[in-house]
């Protein structure tokens, strides 16, 4: 669901020095991915909709590792659109605080309340979309963030999904046909010591 986030002049331009700032503090924290950071905080300056759907060439996105309280096990979402199974997220719709985004998109898509995000990003990933319907196909410039079940861990199925389920991470870790970002995800985690 769009949120309407109006936000202008001073205000917008802090949002975005704010974002900017956290893009340059993952480049130190993963130096490995350094490119990957300056090319978001690139597509960051191009326009002032690359938060919008109706930048049509892509828009950033966000994303949740979503995990359970021992830190073992992930939440999963197979999902209705790509046919994979993925980490909820789902658009910032104009939101500029991407961990807000990736909390609400958490909580609507399981159904999970008494969930904590962490403010600093996790993991950083583009990836292209595929056209659908009179949507042309576009990037999706996905920033994640750890979200901690912190309260139950009984998840309510949304129409976004055709199920979800809590996977160990040392499976996903050890299953060939998981997507090269969800690897990326649980080898952070696991480097990190799962806290």
């Amino acid at each position: 669901m769009p949120l309407n986030i109006t936000s202008s002049g001073p205000e917008l331009s802090a949002q975005v020095a704010t974002l900017r700032d956290a893009l340059g503090r993952y480049a130190k924290t993963w130096p490995g991915e350094d490119e990957v950071a300056r090319s978001f905080a690139q597509f960051l300056d191009s326009a002032q909709t690359v938060f919008e759907r109706i930048h049509l060439s892509g828009h950033f996105t966000a994303s949740s590792w979503l995990v359970d309280r021992s830190g073992t096990r992930a939440l999963l979402t197979h999902h209705r659109k790509l046919e994979r199974w993925l980490q909820l997220g789902g658009h910032a719709d104009g939101d500029r605080d991407l961990s807000r985004v990736a909390l609400r998109e958490a909580e609507e898509e399981s159904g999970l309340s008494g969930l904590r995000v962490e403010p600093q990003m996790f993991d950083l990933d583009r990836h292209w979309i595929p056209e659908r319907g009179d949507v042309p196909g576009h990037w999706h410039w996905d920033v994640r963030y750890v979200v901690h079940a912190e309260g139950g861990e009984d998840y309510v199925v949304s129409e976004e999904s055709h199920d979800l389920a809590w996977r160990p991470i040392a499976e996903i870790l050890a299953d060939p046909a998981s997507d090269e970002s969800m690897l990326r995800m649980a080898r952070k985690w696991v480097a990190r010591g799962a806290r």
